[in-house]
């Protein structure tokens, strides 16, 4: 992995924390804790849908984009995208009642094919466009976000879901001219080789997600059964923060799994792991750090007053946020390197263990009890990657703790840029 990459994937995903972050901010106080428990439910369906769209979208363009040719990996991953855009979102619609159901088939629909653009970048090693892509996906919906609001003249929080679809669509459009025009249309074809090798492939790394994503979010269908939509909002800020700072660790780990797919050095994927494990490490021990050092004071003048226990909700789920920062880069290892069964069993067990605990412990504390619930899960899952990536690799403490020469070389790159 090239430092420059690493370097300017990390100030990327710097930028995209602050703008969450301000994202987060204006939406609380735009709405309020019952619109941003909306927001978050919404957000919450359109990923769970994702997890489908994604077994021909997501992790399976990026694998095949170096093994097949693109026409023909876009093909299905387009085809695909359609459909699940719009059949599962009708289908969630009948097991509960959806008030913005078009919303949700649009952002659906848009971010499935956004997503197949920006992941063949990836493939391609193209870790410019993605991070380029991946900042305007903020940077977008918030200018429309204002439009919306300020020039369209609608206040309700439909106009945050308005404007991200508009954002995406756009993002689409451009990103789709940029890969198409170089395609030949004589090479599309129906393969049902390459549908069934992608097929397969996709569905095992979406379970794995998918399960991961039920113990990252089940604690807001408790929360909203048991305590109200109204917890649910407040408690959403914390998993806010934690997915802002996750955002590092995801695209360095994005970096390395282009790398190690298109990699045959087993012995160098694990030293690059190695290396991701130290950055991301320090990145997210950094921003807990800054969270946990503002005084509670300062979260309720940033997002109103119903948002006092921020603080407290950060404080618990902090032990999780860290453990998962790091545990991503060795997930992406083992997807890279196409063994994905440890990374099934480790979101099991991390489920199991948030819906067990979660019917004792989310009724008798609330958002506390949530807290507790998801950061213990958290760990638990990751621990289990941990040991198993140690049992093929010898551990060392150094491989989460930066050197003085490797702080030195990083801290000079990011000073001359």
């Amino acid at each position: 992995m090239k430092q420059k990459t690493i370097l300017t994937t990390f100030i990327s995903r710097f930028l995209i924390l602050i703008l969450n972050f301000g994202l987060v901010i204006y939406s609380t106080n735009m709405w309020g804790s019952g619109g941003k428990g909306v927001i978050s439910l919404v957000i919450a369906d359109l990923t769970i849908i994702g997890f489908f769209s994604n077994i021909f979208v997501g992790s399976s363009v990026v694998y095949f984009a170096s093994k097949y040719k693109t026409e023909q990996i876009f093909l299905y991953a387009y085809l695909w995208s359609v459909l699940v855009g719009i059949f599962i979102p009708v289908i969630f619609s009948f097991i509960r009642p959806m008030e913005y159901l078009y919303h949700l088939i649009g952002l659906s629909l848009l971010t499935s094919l956004l997503t197949a653009n920006i992941g063949l970048f990836v493939g391609q090693q193209n870790i410019r466009m993605f991070n380029l892509y991946t900042i305007l996906q903020q940077v977008v919906h918030i200018v429309f976000i204002v439009a919306v609001i300020y020039i369209v003249k609608i206040t309700s929080v439909k106009a945050y879901f308005i404007a991200q679809i508009a954002g995406y669509a756009l993002l689409f459009l451009i990103s789709a001219f940029q890969l198409l025009r170089h395609c030949d249309i004589s090479n599309i074809s129906f393969s049902k080789k390459i549908r069934n090798t992608m097929f397969d492939y996709g569905w095992k790394i979406q379970l794995s997600t998918f399960l991961q994503f039920l113990n990252n979010r089940l604690s807001f269908y408790f929360l909203e059964y048991f305590k109200g939509i109204i917890s649910v909002g407040i408690f959403s800020i914390g998993i806010a923060f934690s997915e802002a700072i996750w955002t590092v660790s995801r695209s360095l780990s994005l970096v390395l799994y282009s790398d190690l797919v298109n990699s045959k050095n087993s012995n160098d994927a694990i030293g690059k792991t190695k290396v991701s494990l130290k950055i991301s490490f320090f990145i997210t021990l950094l921003f807990i750090i800054v969270l946990l050092v503002l005084p509670a004071q300062f979260y309720v003048l940033i997002f109103g007053k119903d948002f006092q226990e921020t603080k407290k909700i950060t404080l618990l789920l902090s032990p999780g946020i860290l453990a998962v920062a790091v545990s991503n880069v060795v997930g992406y290892y083992f997807a890279g390197m196409n063994k994905l069964r440890i990374l099934n069993v480790k979101s099991m067990i991390g489920l199991a263990f948030t819906i067990v605990s979660s019917f004792y412990v989310i009724p008798r504390w609330g958002i506390s009890g949530a807290c507790i619930v998801t950061s213990v899960s958290y760990c638990l899952s990751s621990a289990l990657l941990f040991w198993r990536f140690y049992q093929i690799t010898e551990f060392r403490i150094r491989d989460f703790i930066i050197s003085g020469t490797e702080f030195q070389i990083l801290w000079g790159k990011l000073w001359r840029k």
